[in-house]
């Protein structure tokens, strides 16, 4: 059984994490940062079978791929608690010459990254084709993804999602975080994106929706789920509802903090909000 107290306690952590590093250096995405914490905590902690001594082949384990590339301060905080480099190097984020840029990169070989991304759109597509990777080689492991609701505004996820369901992707899970907000304002006033899960189903795709997008339990559950779906010849699809900027009041409920450091006093009660849990770096 999962430990709920302590994976609630890694995402507080993880959450000071984020507000620190952007604050730094005054740059970077906390908003969806925030929002995916959960998310990433409890697939790293709980349900992915992965190897910290990294391998960019990454046969015989599970593979992820964060194709919204800019929350990359939740996916560098999650990779070095969980041990793929040391912790103090979170102090490095979006620095020159730094292994940690603003969306993550492979030339700097930073482990636990294995594509560049943050070019929305194409997470997917590579993605897939790393599914179709492991099946050649008879690898039964499975390919994860997480990307935004905004990203779907890209056309080439579509050609994607009907690849990879005519082609019996069927190793391969996708989760959406699905915020409802991007950079210039809701998702619905850009561009709407309408019925994404009858959009989805229409491509062939088993679908799953997680209302609670930011509670551990139903995540793992929605993913454990997920799992269980692999294998029957069609790719499967969690739309996930979050809350960007979850866990710091001001926040949440705006598009605001897509792409803006906290100053100052923000940190501080940003900071207030989510007591230090496993020690700061």
């Amino acid at each position: 059984m999962p430990d709920i107290s302590y994976l609630k306690s890694f995402a507080q952590q993880v959450r000071r994490d984020i507000l620190r590093m952007v604050h730094k250096v005054n740059s970077g995405h906390p908003g969806g940062s925030l929002g995916c914490t959960e998310f990433l905590v409890s697939l790293y902690n709980e349900v992915m079978d992965h190897d910290t001594n990294f391998n960019i082949d990454g046969k015989d384990e599970d593979i992820f791929f964060l194709s919204n590339g800019h929350i990359s301060p939740v996916f560098y905080s999650v990779l070095a608690r969980n041990g793929y480099f040391p912790i103090k190097e979170l102090n490095t984020f979006r620095l020159i010459d730094s292994r940690l840029q603003g969306h993550p990169t492979t030339h700097e070989g930073l482990p636990g990254v294995r594509v560049a991304s943050g070019s929305l759109g194409q997470g997917l597509s590579v993605a897939i084709g790393a599914a179709l990777s492991k099946k050649i080689n008879n690898d039964i492991k499975t390919i994860f993804v997480l990307m935004g609701d905004g990203e779907l505004q890209e056309g080439q996820n579509w050609e994607a999602l009907m690849y990879a369901s005519a082609k019996s992707v069927d190793n391969i899970i996708v989760t959406v975080d699905i915020n409802g907000k991007q950079i210039d304002g809701p998702t619905n006033e850009v561009l709407d994106l309408g019925d994404i899960r009858s959009k989805f189903e229409s491509f062939g795709w088993l679908t799953i929706e997680l209302d609670k997008g930011n509670d551990i339990e139903s995540i793992i559950l929605t993913l454990n789920k997920a799992i269980k779906l692999l294998g029957n010849g069609s790719p499967v699809a969690i739309l996930m509802k979050t809350e960007m900027g979850n866990g710091v009041d001001f926040m949440m409920n705006t598009h605001a903090w897509h792409g803006k450091a906290p100053n100052d006093e923000q940190l501080k009660i940003a900071l207030l909000q989510n007591p230090e849990t496993l020690g700061d770096f």
